[in-house]
C-alpha cells in the first residue's frame, strides 16, 4: 500500500493531468454552444419568422449531433486504451475503420435530416415556417458526413491526450461562422439573401473547413507521427467497425435519451403559456452553458480512465475517476453557487419583463439544486466509457430519465399544479437517480477490474469491463 503522502501526491497529479486535459474541451464545448447563439442572433437580426425557423430546424439538427457524437465517442477510450498499452501502432487501424464509421453514420444522418419533413408536423411546427425549416434541414444536412468525421479526427487527438486542437477548430469554426452566416444570410457582395437556408448553408460550410483542417493538421503534425495513420487504405473491416458500434451505439443512444427528455419537457411546458415557455428557456439557457463545465471534464475522465486501463493500472483508474468526480463536484459547487446566488441578475441579463424574470427565478434556482447530480452523472458516465462500459449505463439512463425523470416532473406539474416547476422537480429527481447508480455502476467496475488483474494479468487492453 502507497503511503499517505504518495496517496496525496498522486491525487494531486490526476488533478492536475485531468484538468490540463480537461480546460481546452471545456471551452471547445462552449464554443460549440456558441454557435447556437451566433445563428440565433443573426437570426433574429433578418426577421421573427426566420428565427423560429432556425429554431426549430436547429432543434432537430441538434438529434442528428446527439447521434452522431455519441456513436464517435467509441474512439477515445480505445485509443487511449491502446496508448496506455504501450500499442500505439495499433491507432492507425482503429482509426481508420472509425472513419468508415463516420463516413456511413454521416450518409445515414445526411438522409434522415433532409427527410425530416414527418418530425416537423409531429412537433407540431406552424404551416408557414415549414417550408424555411425544410430549406434549412437541406441545408445544414450537407454538413453531417463532415460532422461525423470531425468527431472521428476529434476522438484520434483527445484519445492521445492531445486536447488542445479540440478547441483550437471549436473556436476557429465559431470565428468563422459569423461573417460567413452574416454574408449568406443577409445576401452581401450581390449574393441573394438565403434567410434561414444561409443559416444551414454557413454551418455545413464551417463543419466542412473544421474538419479538413484537422485533418491536414493530424496529417502534418509530428505528435501523430509513429501511429500508422495513413499507412495504407484499409477496406471497411465488419468485425473492427462492429466492436466500434457496440461501444458507441449505446452512448448514442444515452445521449437522445438524455436530450429527448429536455425536448419533451419543453414541449410539455410549452402547452403552459408564453411567460412559461420564455422562463423555461432562460433557465435552461444558463443550465446548458454551465453544463459545458462538467461535460468537458468528462470527456478528459475518459481518457484518463482509458489510459489508465490500457497499462493495467487498476489503482490508476480509481485514481482517474475518483479524482475527475471530485473535481466535478468542486465546478458544480461554484455553477450552484451562481445560480442559487444570483438568479434576479441572470434572468434580467436574458429579459426585462418581470413576470418572466419572476418564473425563470425559480427554475434557476431549481437548476441550481440539480447540479450536484448533473455533475456526478456525466463524470461517472465519462468514467465508465473509460472503461469501455457503455450498455448498462445507457438502461440507467432510459430508466432515471423515462421512467423517474418524466413521469414524476408530469404528475407534479400537472396533477398537483406546480407548472414548469414541476417539471424540473421531475429533472432533479431522474438526475439524481442516474447520479446515484452511475457512479454505483463505476465503483462496481473499479472492483471487478481489481479482481480481473489479480487473477490475469494478461487480461487484454481494452475489452469492456462487465
Amino acid at each position: 500500500m502507497p503511503s499517505s503522502r504518495l496517496d496525496r501526491a498522486r491525487v494531486t497529479h490526476e488533478i492536475g493531468a485531468t484538468l490540463r486535459l480537461a480546460l481546452p474541451l471545456i471551452l471547445a464545448q462552449l464554443a460549440a454552444v456558441g454557435t447556437n447563439f451566433v445563428d440565433a442572433v443573426l437570426a433574429g437580426h433578418v426577421s421573427a419568422h426566420v428565427l423560429g425557423a432556425v429554431a426549430v430546424g436547429t432543434s432537430i439538427w441538434s438529434l442528428a449531433i446527439v447521434s452522431g457524437i455519441g456513436m464517435m465517442m467509441a474512439v477515445p477510450p480505445s485509443v487511449s486504451q491502446l496508448d496506455g498499452a504501450g500499442r500505439r501502432g495499433e491507432i492507425g487501424a482503429v482509426f481508420r475503420q472509425s472513419l468508415w464509421l463516420a463516413l456511413g453514420m454521416g450518409v445515414l444522418l445526411w438522409f434522415g435530416v433532409r427527410h425530416a419533413g414527418p418530425l416537423v408536423g409531429l412537433i407540431g411546427v406552424a404551416p408557414g415556417l415549414r417550408h424555411d425549416v425544410d430549406q434549412f434541414l437541406h441545408a445544414i444536412s450537407w454538413g453531417a458526413p463532415a460532422l461525423t468525421c470531425y468527431f472521428a479526427l476529434r476522438g484520434l487527438s483527445e484519445g492521445l491526450s492531445l486536447t488542445r486542437p479540440s478547441m483550437y477548430f471549436s473556436i476557429g469554426g465559431l470565428l468563422v461562422l459569423a461573417p460567413l452566416g452574416y454574408v449568406l444570410m443577409f445576401g452581401k457582395f450581390g449574393i441573394t439573401p438565403q434567410g434561414a437556408r444561409g443559416c444551414g448553408m454557413a454551418t455545413a460550410w464551417v463543419l466542412w473547413l473544421e474538419m479538413l483542417a484537422f485533418l491536414l493538421y493530424i496529417a502534418r503534425h509530428r505528435n501523430y507521427r509513429g501511429l500508422n495513420l495513413g499507412e495504407r487504405l484499409d477496406p471497411p473491416s465488419p468485425r473492427k467497425i462492429g466492436e466500434l458500434v457496440w461501444i458507441g451505439l449505446p452512448m448514442a443512444i444515452t445521449l437522445l435519451a438524455e436530450g429527448g427528455l429536455f425536448v419533451a419537457v419543453a414541449l410539455v411546458i410549452g402547452t403552459l403559456g408564453e411567460d412559461v415557455v420564455a422562463s423555461h428557456q432562460v433557465a435552461l439557457n444558463i443550465a446548458s452553458l454551465f453544463f459545458m463545465i462538467p461535460l468537458g471534464l468528462a470527456m478528459a475522465i475518459t481518457v484518463r480512465v482509458g489510459h489508465a486501463v490500457g497499462r493495467g493500472d487498476g489503482v490508476g483508474v480509481a485514481y482517474a475517476g475518483y479524482c475527475g468526480i471530485a473535481l466535478t463536484l468542486v465546478t458544480q459547487l461554484f455553477s450552484a453557487g451562481v445560480m442559487l446566488g444570483m438568479p434576479h441578475l441572470i434572468a434580467s441579463i436574458y429579459t426585462h419583463d418581470a413576470t418572466v424574470i419572476a418564473l425563470a427565478v425559480q427554475l434557476i434556482v431549481l437548476a441550481g439544486f440539480f447540479q450536484f447530480s448533473d455533475g456526478i452523472q456525466v463524470a461517472s458516465n465519462g468514467a465508465l466509457r473509460g472503461l469501455k462500459d457503455t450498455r448498462v449505463p445507457m438502461a440507467i439512463t432510459l430508466f432515471a430519465y423515462w421512467v423517474i425523470g418524466m413521469p414524476t416532473g408530469w404528475w407534479l406539474g400537472f396533477r398537483q399544479g406546480l407548472g414548469a416547476r414541476g417539471m424540473w422537480m421531475g429533472l432533479i429527481a431522474g438526475l439524481s437517480v442516474a447520479a446515484v447508480l452511475l457512479f454505483a455502476r463505476f465503483a462496481r467496475g473499479i472492483k471487478h477490474q481489481r479482481w480481473r488483474r489479480a487473477r490475469d494479468p494478461g487480461v487484454s487492453p481494452g475489452v469492456p469491463l462487465h
